[in-house]
């Protein structure tokens, strides 16, 4: 399966990776592939919401959980554990008469995560008081994306990393077609996802970890990235607050 002709917009030359991170990659690769072999395949179907449909059931799982809610956290919280703020952007971009998510796959020059796929984000610098002046940020120091040609809709529950931060995703449109100017240090390539064949159960698998209590999202391999982690868990978060 290929992303949209305009979807790879850029693309860094990578280097051979030979750490704990491009093993985990390979091996949760290997066992989506297997068992996407094994299990039926059921239509995507395309996701055609209205923004202002989007921004409504935002604002709704808002009021319901609160502003600065925490969802899904990857470690055991207490009272002693300190976590660093961050934000990142999710993008949808309109394309082919259906909303798609926006991703860059990592480097294998960053410190951590190399190689993996991931939003447009980052720790909050000093002086930013909202999770918005961070993602926006971030996403223009990434991918070059100008923050007005991005539409705000609303955010997601934080969700607590397991290298404590506390994540908040920003949701928001980006102008499409759009040219990115792509930070070589961090990011090897920009893609799309349709929406819909994300919101697609089976087309995703939820695991338990050996000795972990929590269960981690992988998304069987699109266009030869594979989607799991925290990543993938606010993808899902997202779909499940569109009602998917």
């Amino acid at each position: 399966m290929r992303s949209p002709a305009n979807a790879a917009i850029a693309e860094a030359p990578s280097v051979k990776k030979i750490n704990i991170e491009s093993s985990i990659i390979f091996l949760l690769s290997t066992i989506l592939r297997f068992r996407r072999l094994t299990i039926p395949q059921t239509p995507n179907m395309p996701i055609t919401l209205t923004e202002d449909l989007i921004t409504q059931k935002l604002q709704q799982a808002v009021k319901t959980a609160g502003l600065s809610s925490d969802g899904f956290a990857e470690i055991d919280l207490t009272e002693e554990t300190r976590v660093k703020c961050a934000a990142v952007l999710v993008p949808l971009v309109w394309h082919d008469e259906e909303w798609h998510l926006l991703y860059t796959r990592r480097t294998d020059k960053v410190e951590s995560h190399k190689g993996q796929v991931s939003f447009p984000g980052g720790a909050c610098d000093e002086g930013e008081t909202t999770p918005e002046q961070t993602a926006l940020r971030e996403a223009e120091e990434e991918i070059g994306v100008d923050p007005k040609d991005v539409k705000v809709l609303g955010r997601l529950m934080n969700l607590i990393t397991i290298t404590y931060f506390r994540v908040t995703p920003v949701v928001g449109v980006v102008k499409w077609p759009t040219v990115f100017r792509v930070g070589e240090h961090e990011v090897a390539r920009v893609f799309t996802i349709p929406l819909g064949w994300l919101a697609n159960p089976s087309n995703r698998w939820e695991f338990h970890r050996p000795g972990g209590k929590r269960e981690l999202i992988a998304y069987h391999p699109y266009d030869g990235e594979l989607l799991w982690g925290a990543t993938a868990r606010m993808t899902v978060d997202f779909l499940n607050v569109l009602g998917y």
